[in-house]
């Protein structure tokens, strides 16, 4: 029997199975902590920021110390500059390279994204525009313990960069006592001087309640397990958020022409997160059936295949659809955080499908690609919410600030509409402060 399931459009079930498969991945059911029922996440969460809330740094040391496993104390929290240093020399040259040259795509990109305001809109004796600015104080979460991402450094802190944050911190799990030596490594390379020794909801809490030793951010960025984003779902208003990160997810539209081979391999690349879901849609049952036996002899040569087989069994499958069209449509009901194309068509596939979090489009861009090296950052939504939220970027550490500038005259024109609003909403002292600027008649 196929690991994955296959899903064909002529079964009676077809509609329900599908549907059924949209809704465990949609609105955070995926999630490592939803594994075990007996976790009650989001209690366990408001408990972690009341404790961080009223006690500080030592609070936070506490259940670092806890939580982790790893022994802090309030005076070893923040890493110091010579550890980040030594990390940076240690680490292996030939990364550091690769590193660098993705650093300089990520940037290049960045700044071609980076929205700039345009030129004021002159109307009579108005003046209106906006004006972007960059926010003051960010922290970016690097995720650690059974996914340790050096990358995420680059795809979180390049881009606040680019804004021109002043201010970054960042923060990631002592695994074993220290955060990932790569990681560090990063951050001194990025010119990032201030990390702290936390994660999950303790370094959410931090971050934004502030401590004795840390100061308040502004906006926690970053992607994290069930509990950093049950923390930053709480936690949000108090301060600025990116998004509610869940597992990593690929949905993949393929005919006839994509190499089974090559798709079976992006589909067990994705559930590789542990968990992760895979979904390939085609209207080609030939393709099909490929792909699940290539799957097959591919697993048997991973490393991590057992968690690899759970997650494709559970949260993973192979669709036949009854046409091209239907499966773009399936995509597009998805909205997955990564959407393949490898079809004859792939420019019509781009333009019907309107939800997702990247595309990657022809046989030649697997997602590694965008995780590691391409320049948009792999920081994305997920769980369906690419339908209202986009990828991070250097925008999103940029906030604008409307501008309006009337002139005598120009008031003396609008005033009376603008009084005669505020008037019929009974708000007579917005009426009163333009009309005793208004010249008398």
């Amino acid at each position: 029997m196929p690991t994955a399931r296959l899903l064909s459009h002529d079964e009676p079930a077809f509609a329900a199975e599908v549907d059924a498969l949209r809704a465990l991945l949609r609105g955070g059911a995926l999630t490592a902590a939803s594994e075990r029922g007996d976790l009650d996440v989001p209690k366990i969460v408001r408990d972690i920021l009341e404790q961080v809330r009223r006690g500080g740094d030592a609070a936070v040391a506490t259940l670092v110390t806890r939580l982790d496993r790893a022994p802090v104390t309030p005076a070893t929290l923040r890493v110091p500059p010579a550890t980040l240093q030594a990390a940076h020399a240690a680490a292996d040259p030939e990364f550091l390279a690769i590193m660098r040259q993705a650093i300089t795509n990520i940037r290049e990109y960045q700044e071609h994204i980076r929205v700039r305001a345009p030129q004021a809109l002159k109307r009579g004796g108005r003046q209106l525009g906006v004006r972007y600015t960059p926010i003051d104080r960010v922290g970016v979460y690097v995720p650690g313990g059974r996914a340790l991402y050096p990358s995420t450094v680059l795809m979180t802190v390049v881009p606040a960069q680019v804004a021109g944050v002043r201010e970054i911190v960042m923060v990631s799990p002592p695994t074993g006592g220290e955060i990932n030596p790569l990681a560090l490594a990063l951050a001194a390379e990025l010119g990032i001087d201030e990390v702290y020794r936390m994660g999950g909801a303790v370094a959410v809490a931090a971050l934004a309640f502030g401590t004795e030793t840390i100061r308040a951010v502004h906006k926690i960025v970053g992607p994290g397990n069930a509990f950093v984003a049950e923390a930053k779902r709480q936690l949000f208003g108090r301060v600025g958020i990116d998004s509610i990160a869940g597992p990593s997810e690929v949905f993949i539209v393929a005919d006839d022409v994509a190499n089974p081979e090559w798709v079976a391999a992006d589909l067990l690349a994705q559930a590789e997160h542990d968990p992760g879901s895979a979904v390939l849609a085609t209207p080609s049952r030939s393709l099909a059936l490929a792909v699940l036996a290539a799957v097959d002899r591919q697993l048997a040569e991973l490393d991590r295949r057992d968690a690899i087989r759970a997650a494709l069994t559970k949260y993973s499958a192979v669709i036949v659809t009854r046409t091209l069209d239907d499966a773009c449509d399936l995509a597009d009901a998805f909205a997955a955080e990564h959407l393949q194309i490898m079809t004859s068509a792939d420019a019509r596939c781009v333009s019907r499908i309107r939800h997702a979090g990247a595309i990657f489009v022809g046989p030649h861009t697997p997602v590694p690609l965008g995780d590691y090296f391409a320049g948009p950052s792999h920081v994305l939504p997920t769980g369906g919410t690419a339908q209202f939220f986009g990828p991070l970027s250097c925008n999103d550490f940029l906030k604008a600030s409307s501008l309006i500038q009337y002139d005598a005259a120009a008031l003396g024109e609008d005033g009376p509409q603008v009084e005669a609003f505020a008037t019929r909403e009974g708000l007579t002292a917005h009426a009163a402060a333009v009309r005793r600027r208004r010249p008398l008649a």
